[in-house]
């Protein structure tokens, strides 16, 4: 069960390894786009492209869902990048249900693992898989795997590498199930668990209060999507790449900075950051100096 590009690759790797997938549960069908074409899943286009069963229920506790679902007899059911399931669901396999979910648990439980760890500048995150329960992210671990952050990844980096990382675990965790030899570790309870929730745009404004370190943070959490965004020239700005500047004088935090051909600067609480990479609304995202070629005159 999964829907997004994430999930893709734990359900291509379960099939290229030979094991049995009798069936595949993803969102139905969304109209997108411009035309408002009628969009499937990325799972769902791998899933009809290996020839596999899709079901796309609308709701998961639909009776004819539920039987459908029941037809296939899987002995496990495989989560990723999914919705909440209701127990009639997560309870039906006589091996479980297990979940795949890109953070250490119990850290970063929720919708957005991968962004808040980088927004929160860890130096660490990973993958883990565990039994479903009733609260969401809490139940038994059984494999996790950690992944480092470099100062200069952004979360689509890290999203690329936790995918391929992700999709060997549940591998592994599906090989251990069968062969009936896997651990079922409770959580551990932590001092303080930072949680991962859903991101809107309002999160991503771009607090200049901040300092220098955090806001960096807060645009390599965002980028490239949904983006960090702050206002210029009264417009909606998006930011991808931002580096340390020279902290040569004192500013109000939020105002800028810029020589008109180089470089454009924002002064946070504690230093300047340099602008490396932008989209101004009605613009296609560019490197600085390209960006400042087009706005002279109006900076």
């Amino acid at each position: 069960m999964g829907t997004p590009e994430f999930a893709v690759e734990s359900l291509r790797t379960l099939v290229e390894n030979q094991c049995e997938v009798v069936a595949v549960v993803t969102a139905p069908d969304k109209p997108a786009g411009r035309g408002q074409q009628l969009q499937q899943s990325p799972v769902k286009q791998y899933a009809v492209s290996v020839g596999l069963p899709v079901l796309q229920p609308e709701k998961l506790k639909n009776p004819e869902f539920l039987e459908e679902l029941k037809s296939y007899q899987a002995d496990l059911q495989v989560i990723v990048a999914f919705r909440m399931l209701p127990e009639v669901v997560w309870n039906m396999p006589p091996k479980g249900t297990f979940n795949l979910h890109a953070s250490l648990l119990p850290q970063y439980r929720g919708a957005a693992p991968i962004n808040w760890a980088l927004m929160n500048g860890e130096t660490e995150t990973g993958v883990t898989t565990f039994f479903l329960q009733h609260e969401i992210d809490t139940g038994p671990l059984i494999f996790q795997e950690k992944e480092p952050i470099s100062e200069d990844d952004t979360v689509g980096l890290v999203y690329e590498r936790l995918m391929k990382r992700g999709g060997q675990l549940v591998l592994k965790t599906v090989r251990a199930i069968e062969a009936g030899e896997y651990p079922q570790i409770p959580q551990p309870e932590a001092e303080e668990i930072k949680m991962a929730p859903k991101i809107f745009k309002e999160t991503c404004e771009i607090n200049w209060q901040q300092s220098a370190t955090s806001v960096r943070n807060h645009i390599r959490g965002l980028s490239p999507y949904p983006a960090a965004w702050t206002t210029l020239l009264g417009k909606n700005c998006k930011v991808y790449r931002a580096s340390f500047a020279e902290q040569t004088d004192t500013a109000e935090p939020g105002s800028y900075r810029t020589d008109h051909k180089t470089y454009l600067q924002f002064r946070c609480s504690d230093g300047w950051l340099a602008i490396d990479e932008l989209q101004l609304e009605g613009k296609k995202r560019m490197g600085i100096e390209e960006f400042l070629r087009g706005m002279q005159g109006k900076l």
